[in-house]
């Protein structure tokens, strides 16, 4: 039996559906009506969204802790926290103004000093936060309300950096927490967003659970995507995890569960079938898949090796092992920007059009490559990374490479893959992800383009061409000059083989017809969704 004939009758199996090995909990109607039950991308394997960038963090973290600013839905970051902010003559010098009587989950008030600790953490890790360590002078918490940062240099995109939903995000921690060693994870989850984190709930790959924060106090702006007041409709959310889509299908049609993050796409028209559920796009931004080397280690330490790979790799074969036969639902990306938007660039990239086998294979043999395992990780509790997985596992094979396919769970491929040590002692080779195309708009909140070694994505490409026209698109003027910076990029990154993507597709997300104010982003916006 095949994949797609396996999961659609086991969409229709009986028996009660499990969350997680553990039946559906008995609630009241009343008590139902307030939690809202959600299968999540992944595990919740760990809790701290600055030591790592994987989006079901964030997607968690976005419900614990605020920002001083966050993007609306057009992109555009406005004020959270932040009650006002001003900026010197000479732009070197920004001071924000909390709002008042901020709480934090412990009830603490929210302090400067708890901002300072908080970027301070965030700086060490984030693109955009490096770029700001390295030019900035002092910041310092003025009084209890207000924060002063003084750089060497102008930033312009100072609010950008501040408000962006790209991993990580610039959260605000209490100071004790903050002041975390940025390379080791926290063990307190204490914020100040619209939701307590309940930590003696959580069992790691079966739930996790949200309260909500009384003390919360919403902006009075409606609510757009990070941007606004975060109102929540419901009291409690449960993130039960389910990998098996079979699983997840059937508890979203039995009604043991609201809402599904990313159902595949062979589950979808048997959902649409059903009167009580609703699906539709995610995101219309879509997602680039990316097929990620470890350019520190053997081979992919070596250009041709990852040139090979960039050759050989036909994205049709990684989009429709993703989404199946609708053509709508995918699209060919000779580059690395989002399509329809307006970086967006094929310059440079005739390579990602193929495949071409041969050249892989002359490519392979130029690098001389001994036969060095290559060490593949891939996650088979998401599905869009084990897709790709299998496809790249028989792809390496074919070029010549020896594979070493190591099935792992996403937690712990974020943990593997933010390690350096050598192939055969814990260390990698390649990995699978993907970026929502919000995230992939502009180098500024596309961690991936960067090419800056150490302070790179994992990977740590080295590729000073990439890193100088990120340096000119940062300076330029107008759209004209910011347009020919990233033409320049996407080549010099296609050049470099950066990391190979393996094509532009879309998603869908899938809830029961009596939840309203699900709305469509890059990542699941909670505030203003209800039960009835």
């Amino acid at each position: 039996m095949d994949r797609r004939n396996f999961l659609r009758a086991g969409t229709v199996a009986g028996g009660a559906a499990m969350f997680g090995g553990m039946p559906a909990p008995a609630l009241s109607q009343g008590a139902s009506a307030r939690t809202l039950r959600f299968v999540p991308q992944a595990n919740l394997a760990n809790f701290d969204p600055i030591w790592g960038t994987q989006y079901v963090v964030r997607n968690a973290a976005v419900l614990v802790w605020d920002t001083l600013y966050g993007f609306d839905d057009q992109l555009r970051p406005q004020r959270q926290m932040a009650e006002s902010e001003q900026v010197s003559a000479d732009g070197l010098t920004w001071e924000f103004r909390l709002r008042p009587e901020l709480k934090f989950h412990d009830g603490s008030l929210v302090l400067a000093k708890d901002v300072v600790a908080s970027l301070t953490r965030w700086s060490a890790r984030d693109s955009m936060g490096l770029m700001l360590k390295a030019l900035q002078q002092d910041l310092i918490a003025v009084d209890d309300r207000t924060v002063r940062w003084v750089l060497k240099k102008p930033y312009p995109k100072m609010l950008m950096a501040l408000g962006k939903n790209s991993t990580p995000m610039a959260f605000i921690m209490p100071e004790r927490i903050a002041k975390t060693d940025p390379f080791t994870q926290i063990t307190e989850y204490v914020g100040s967003g619209p939701m307590r984190f309940k930590r003696d709930e959580w069992v790691p790959g079966a739930k996790a659970v949200f309260e909500k924060f009384a003390d919360y106090v919403p902006r009075e702006e409606p609510g757009s995507w990070l941007a606004g007041g975060k109102r929540m409709g419901v009291d409690r959310i449960e993130w039960m995890v389910m990998p098996d889509p079979a699983t997840a299908s059937a508890a979203l049609q039995n009604g043991e569960v609201d809402w599904w993050e990313n159902p595949i796409t062979d589950l979808v028209p048997q959902l649409k079938r059903n009167r009580n559920i609703r699906a539709d796009i995610a995101d219309p931004l879509g997602n680039i898949g990316t097929f990620r080397m470890n350019h520190l280690t053997t081979p992919f330490n070596n250009l041709k090796a990852r040139q090979a790979v960039m050759a050989a790799l036909s994205q049709e074969d990684y989009m429709r092992a993703l989404v199946g036969d609708d053509d709508a639902m995918w699209k060919r990306l000779p580059g690395y920007f989002t399509p329809g938007t307006p970086l967006y660039t094929e310059n440079g990239g005739e390579i990602l059009k193929g495949p071409n086998m041969d050249l892989a294979k002359r490519l392979l043999a130029e690098s001389g490559y001994s036969g060095t395992p290559v060490t593949c990780v891939v996650a088979q509790d998401q599905p869009i990374t084990k897709a790709q997985g299998d496809v790249s596992a028989d792809l390496l094979k074919r070029i010549g490479f020896n594979v070493d396919y190591v099935a792992t769970d996403w937690g712990t491929t974020g943990q593997r893959r933010a390690m350096k040590n050598p192939v055969g002692q814990g260390g990698w080779s390649m990995f699978h992800s993907w970026h929502a195309g919000a995230d992939c708009i502009n180098p500024a909140v596309y961690i991936a383009i960067r090419g800056n070694g150490d302070k790179a994505w994992f990977g740590w490409p080295d590729v000073p061409a990439v890193e100088a026209e990120v340096t000119n698109w940062f300076e330029a003027p107008d759209l004209a000059t910011e347009k020919a910076a990233i033409a320049r990029l996407n080549k010099a990154a296609v050049d470099n083989a950066l990391y190979v993507p393996t094509g532009f597709f879309l998603g869908y997300q899938a809830w029961r017809s009596n939840v309203s104010g699900v709305v469509k982003g890059p990542l699941p916006f909670f505030w203003g969704v209800s039960k009835s």
